[in-house]
């Protein structure tokens, strides 16, 4: 029997009772403490070369190169789609975005927003006595049922869609919002001070949560375009204001991490650093690059989805380490429940897997995900499989001019997508379409039962 999400979160009362209860899963021979603090920094179409560790040839990320350096570096790190609302109701969510509710970018004009029935990771983790705080770009819905503080976030500091969706301010002047909780407090918003004012504001909220265990979200504005950046970065970068404004990012990153070293939490805190999806290409000098990956924003191809993933966790993460293993920002949320000690809702179906034995360097760990399915809106596009790349038949449409054929990739001998060899493999083709198939008519038979329990208004 499917519990509605007001059940659910009504039952999690007790389990947030034992917050105060020591024991926790973790790894081998750890010892019993509070659960652990988590950290999750996503920008806003940042591309995969886009950070020094990466292979940014113009562009300096010392912190984040740092970051690597002493945590984990995934080189097969995913977005669950190629914009931004559905990226991020995955990552909040755990669960590919058509199953969560919201397969296309939101507006100022939509009256839509994240579900009420969705479970987020915030409210899974306030379970277990978490602080909690989103700062940032939400754009999950912008009215008040669907802001962070319905959402199991405490507060709330940011704009509440794309920093390209100008509404008319109150004195005719046409700009973005900047809420804090619930009310807007400047309109239009001063976009050049955003990064820091983020910053500050985490800074502030982990020295204000030290002493009790906290979850902040911290999804930057920047670099989505129109590009801004404070004074004190301008015209550093020689690849120009896309590259000072990655550059104040990266500075953003090292006063988190400081800020975690001077409250003494830093060995208590896992910090994850990715991006929503691939760079907006079409953007030139004001776009990232995706290289050696194939295309970018927009696109199902890998230089669309696959993006920039570090985690760092001193003592508990292995330092210096690169995984090529397969792995997503579904899988935060089943994860950091996980090692909070809490348990995943039954009554729905979790896609993003538990992680822990890639972070922690178990021997012989693999990615738990036996296929990863590529979507744009509400179409299945492609799907992965070990080194195989499928890109399924498609008709055209108002996105696609042309209909385009399947196609088969060996991503490991080929990371950039240029030789289909379908003709060579066609049985792979064959095996990797009826997964595709399979998996959409499961999807399908969740959304019809959603429906009939009332959980998909």
């Amino acid at each position: 029997m499917r519990r509605t999400r007001r059940e659910f979160m009504r039952n999690g009362v007790a389990a947030a009772a034992v917050a105060s209860l020591p024991a926790f899963p973790g790894t081998a021979g750890a010892p019993a403490t509070r659960p652990p603090n988590f950290i999750v920094i996503l920008t806003d179409d940042q591309g995969y070369q886009d950070v020094g560790c990466f292979g940014a040839p113009d562009m300096a990320t010392p912190h984040l190169d740092r970051m690597a350096a002493e945590g984990i570096k995934f080189t097969d790190f995913y977005a669950a789609a190629p914009v931004c609302t559905p990226s991020r109701v995955a990552l909040l969510t755990g669960r590919y975005p058509l199953r969560a509710g919201l397969s296309r970018v939101l507006g100022p004009g939509d009256r839509i927003g994240l579900d009420a029935q969705e479970i987020t990771l915030a409210e899974l983790l306030k379970q277990r006595g978490y602080a909690t705080m989103c700062i940032g770009k939400w754009h999950l819905g912008h009215l008040p049922p669907f802001l962070p503080t319905r959402h199991g976030f405490d507060r709330y500091f940011g704009i509440p869609y794309s920093n390209d969706m100008p509404t008319e301010a109150p004195d005719g002047r046409a700009g973005v919002p900047l809420m804090r909780d619930e009310q807007i407090i400047e309109h239009p918003v001063e976009q050049t001070t955003l990064t820091q004012r983020y910053t500050q504001e985490a800074v502030r909220f982990i020295r204000e949560a030290k002493d009790r265990p906290f979850f902040l979200y911290l999804p930057h504005t920047m670099p989505h375009v129109p590009l801004h950046v404070s004074p004190a970065f301008a015209s550093r970068s020689p690849r120009g204001l896309y590259g000072d404004v990655i550059e104040e990012l990266d500075w953003s990153v090292g006063q988190i991490l400081a800020a975690l070293r001077e409250q003494g939490v830093d060995e208590h805190t896992c910090v994850v650093f990715t991006s929503d999806n691939g760079p907006w290409l079409g953007k030139k000098e004001h776009g990232g690059s995706a290289l050696p990956l194939r295309a970018g924003k927009f696109s199902t191809c890998e230089g669309g989805m696959r993006v920039p993933g570090i985690i760092r966790w001193p003592g508990r993460i292995p330092a210096g380490r690169v995984c090529s293993e397969v792995a997503t920002a579904m899988d935060l949320l089943p994860t950091f429940v996980r090692q909070a000690g809490n348990t995943l809702p039954a009554d729905r179906v979790v896609d993003g897997k538990d992680i822990s034995p890639l972070l922690f360097g178990q021997a012989g760990a693999t990615s738990p995900h036996e296929a990863l399915y590529y979507f744009n809106r509400a179409t299945l596009e492609a799907v992965r499989v070990g080194a195989w790349k499928f890109h399924r038949a498609l008709p055209a449409d108002e996105r696609r001019k042309e209909p385009r054929a399947a196609a088969l990739y060996n991503l490991q001998d080929d990371i950039g997508e240029s030789a289909n060899v379908l003709a060579e493999h066609p049985e792979v083709g064959r095996r990797l379409e009826t997964l595709c198939l399979r998996f959409e008519e499961s999807l399908k038979a969740d959304l019809a039962a959603r429906q009939r329990t009332g959980d998909g208004k």
